[in-house]
């Protein structure tokens, strides 16, 4: 449920913690955590604080977005989960868009299309779902990616398939959909 100033009131009451001091803590405790499960633990609840547009500014603030990003080059394949997790949340706001694609997320997004880790696919196809636009599509829509993103859209799994096939409906002409059935 999205979340706005009443309701923020109402859940952490007059003594509650404000978000922005809350997300400043969890953003504070992932740059200093130096174990990989507190470090999987926080940034995915920043993911989890990024599907809400009452949270943008406030990520925006902490640079969040950017960590999102940094988490994306990082070994530990849960912490790219939740990286690309988090960008693929809050990327459908144009303003968190332009965040991700100026500070170079589209590379790191479309390197995530060949992860083993299937939510990672899956958020990946979503965040370029968002990002593409005009602006940026010829540096998204490569043959390399249109051919990735074509094979899970014939993939069995459902949730390839139906998101890999509404990328492609909204951003390859269709005479580029030759093969989906």
């Amino acid at each position: 449920m999205f979340t706005n100033d009443r309701r923020q009131e109402e859940r952490t009451g007059k003594s509650g913690t404000p978000r922005l001091q809350f997300l400043q803590t969890l953003v504070s405790q992932f740059q200093n955590a130096s174990d990989e499960e507190t470090k999987e633990r926080l940034v995915a609840n920043l993911a989890n604080f990024a599907y809400d547009p009452y949270n943008y500014t406030f990520l925006r603030q902490l640079n969040v977005l950017e960590l999102f990003l940094d988490c994306i080059t990082e070994p530990n394949e849960k912490v790219v989960e939740f990286g690309v997790g988090g960008i693929c949340n809050s990327c459908a706001d144009p303003t968190n868009a332009a965040i991700v694609t100026q500070n170079g997320g589209i590379p790191l997004i479309i390197q995530c299309l060949s992860s083993p880790v299937r939510n990672t696919v899956n958020y990946a196809i979503g965040a370029l779902y968002y990002l593409c636009n005009s602006s940026n599509k010829e540096e998204i829509l490569k043959p390399e990616v249109i051919d990735a993103i074509r094979r899970y859209a014939g993939a069995e799994s459902v949730s390839f398939s139906n998101l890999a096939k509404a990328f492609l409906a909204k951003h390859v002409p269709s005479n580029h959909l030759d093969n989906i059935s």
